[in-house]
C-alpha cells in the first residue's frame, strides 16, 4: 500500500477511536534560586499553588498565571536542563494593558513591539499598526535568563478552539472581548442604516455569535 493509502487507513482508524483529551498541565522551569524565583513569579502576580519540601534533595513549587488552565514548576530535583534555557509564550487580550501592569509591579519588561518575536533585531516599535491578533508582543525574562514572549491574541485562528466549548479565562477577557464587539456593532448598525441612538433590540444575539467567532476563528457577523 502506498504511503498515502496507509495515511488515509490511519485516518479512518483514528476517526472511529474514542478521542483522548491531552491537557497541556504544567512546564518546568530550570531556576538555580528557588526562592529568588518563587519571588520573581509571585511579583508578577501568578498565584502560588504549592511549595513542597522532601529532604534536602527535592523541592517543587508551582505557580499559574491569572486565567490560565496551565501552570509552571521549578525547584531542586526536578530537571537537568540549565537555568536560563527555557522558552515560553504567553496570551493576553490587550498587549498594552498587559505592559502597563508589567511596568507596576516592577518587572523589566521589554516595550510593546510588533515584527519577530524571536529576533531582537527584527523587532519594531509599538503595536502592530492594524492591531491584527497575534502580532503585537512583550518580552522579559526571570533572574535566570528564562525568557517569555507575551502575545496579544483577540481573535483565534481558525480550528484552535471548538465553537461548541467557547469560554473566556477572566473578566477582563470577557469585557475585552465585549468592548471589541461593542464597536464592531456600531459599525454593523451603521452599514443597517441604524439611526444614531437607535437601538437594535437583537444586539445580544449579535454580541454573542460576533464573541464566538472571534474566539474560533471563523467568519466575523457583518
Amino acid at each position: 500500500m502506498s504511503q498515502t493509502g496507509g495515511s488515509i487507513k490511519q485516518q479512518k482508524q483514528d476517526a472511529g477511536r474514542a478521542r483522548v483529551d491531552m491537557k497541556l498541565e504544567v512546564a518546568l522551569v530550570p531556576v538555580s534560586d528557588v526562592d529568588r524565583a518563587k519571588e520573581f513569579y509571585t511579583r508578577l502576580g501568578w498565584r502560588l499553588d504549592d511549595d513542597l519540601v522532601n529532604g534536602n534533595d527535592f523541592r517543587v513549587v508551582q505557580l499559574t498565571p491569572p486565567g490560565s488552565g496551565s501552570s509552571i514548576s521549578f525547584g531542586k530535583g526536578l530537571t537537568p536542563a540549565a537555568p536560563g534555557s527555557f522558552r515560553g509564550g504567553l496570551i493576553v487580550s490587550d498587549i498594552e494593558a498587559a505592559h502597563k501592569e508589567f511596568v507596576a509591579r516592577g518587572i523589566p519588561a521589554s516595550e510593546v513591539f510588533h515584527g519577530s518575536p524571536f529576533s531582537a533585531a527584527e523587532r519594531i516599535s509599538g503595536p502592530d499598526p492594524e492591531r491584527k491578533s497575534y502580532s503585537s508582543y512583550v518580552a522579559f525574562a526571570d533572574p535566570d535568563g528564562n525568557a517569555w514572549i507575551v502575545q496579544e491574541v483577540t481573535s483565534r485562528a481558525p480550528g484552535r478552539i471548538d465553537p461548541a466549548s467557547t469560554s473566556f479565562a477572566s473578566a477582563n477577557d470577557l469585557a475585552g472581548a465585549l468592548r471589541r464587539a461593542a464597536a464592531a456593532h456600531g459599525q454593523h448598525q451603521k452599514r443597517m442604516g441604524h439611526r444614531d441612538g437607535q437601538q437594535d433590540a437583537n444586539w445580544p444575539v449579535w454580541y454573542a455569535a460576533y464573541m464566538v467567532a472571534e474566539q474560533t476563528g471563523t467568519q466575523l457577523p457583518k
